[in-house]
């Protein structure tokens, strides 16, 4: 994100509702007061485990729904009333792009940029995700990656200001990934806003500067990739000879152990790691396998979700006990 653009902001929810069916029991509220913005050239991840409310959310942010309650602004506007002032400048990466199969690859891109205000050259989409050699190639005969690099391709046509992508890397094997994670790093550079929903949590620990994570329509955890995995322990793991017994490693460094397979959980890295190396160097001990490394994005993700489903179970239990009581 240029720290020029750090101050303006591009997308803003505030207290954002989307409830499906009428009011009371027979309804549902996918979205549950929403509050957050993204600054322009920064990527935003929005994460969350199936029906936690991402999809609503951004429908809602790309205008395609009216939130039930609260606002929704993109680039200043409000992408449903406004969207005449807002499409133009949006670019949006759907789960599946739906073209015909029979069209070839260059013909899909023609097509969809008569559609599009002033479209960027055809063979500059095409060689941002790596499709040139593919042009005349039908799109039903494309591999699943290759069509969600054609979706890609798509959604830059307008030189968007605001990038929306749902979950962009479906299907697409390690180097297509490795491929879009760079096309989008080029254009966060040079100032777009992405929105990004996805699954794949190593793609939002390596991509985003900042994230939410969703459960049952709230956000449940937001930042900094680095503030969200703070909350979880560093771990290394090692492998002790099988003539040294766990027990024999320093008191300084709390270990459970398998055999002699040995995971330590610290919150303090470096300094557990120095303990453990000086002591098997004074042991004259070799540490078989080492691995050490702060938390992953995953690892919080699923602590985070878990702790937040068993609130809502206690929750839950304890409303049901008292109407029992009543």
């Amino acid at each position: 994100m240029r720290d020029a653009d750090r101050h303006e902001t591009a997308i803003e929810a505030r207290g954002l509702w989307r409830r499906y069916g009428p009011p009371g029991p027979g309804g549902f509220d996918a979205v549950r007061g929403l509050d957050f913005t993204v600054a322009r050239g920064e990527l935003f991840a929005l994460l969350g485990t199936n029906g936690a409310g991402k999809t609503s959310t951004v429908e809602l942010l790309e205008g395609l729904d009216r939130p039930s309650r609260g606002t929704v602004r993109v680039l200043g506007h409000d992408p449903a009333t406004e969207r005449a002032k807002v499409r133009p400048r949006i670019g949006i990466m759907l789960q599946e792009g739906g073209f015909p199969g029979d069209l070839t690859v260059a013909e899909t891109l023609r097509m969809w940029a008569g559609l599009t205000t002033d479209p960027r050259p055809q063979g500059e989409a095409l060689d941002l995700v790596r499709l040139t050699a593919r042009a005349s190639v039908r799109v039903k005969q494309l591999s699943g990656g290759e069509k969600r690099r054609l979706d890609l391709a798509m959604a830059l046509l307008g030189r968007p200001e605001v990038l929306f992508l749902d979950e962009p890397t479906t299907g697409m094997d390690a180097e297509g990934r490795r491929d879009t994670w760079r096309v989008v790093r080029e254009l966060t550079a040079r100032g777009t806003t992405v929105l990004l929903t996805t699954h794949y949590l190593e793609e939002a620990e390596e991509l985003a500067d900042r994230l939410a994570i969703m459960r049952a329509g709230r956000i449940v955890a937001a930042g900094t990739p680095q503030e969200v995995t703070a909350s979880r322990p560093s771990r290394i793991r090692f492998t002790l000879p099988a003539h040294v017994p766990p027990a024999r490693l320093p008191l300084a460094v709390p270990a459970a152990a398998d055999g002699h397979r040995v995971e330590v959980r610290t919150d303090r890295l470096q300094e557990a790691l120095t303990d453990l190396l000086l002591w098997a160097r004074e042991e004259d001990v070799e540490l078989a396998g080492l691995d050490a490394r702060s938390a992953s994005l995953e690892e919080a993700f699923l602590e985070i979700t878990q702790r937040d489903r068993d609130a809502a179970d206690d929750a839950a239990a304890a409303e049901e006990h008292a109407e029992v009581s009543a």
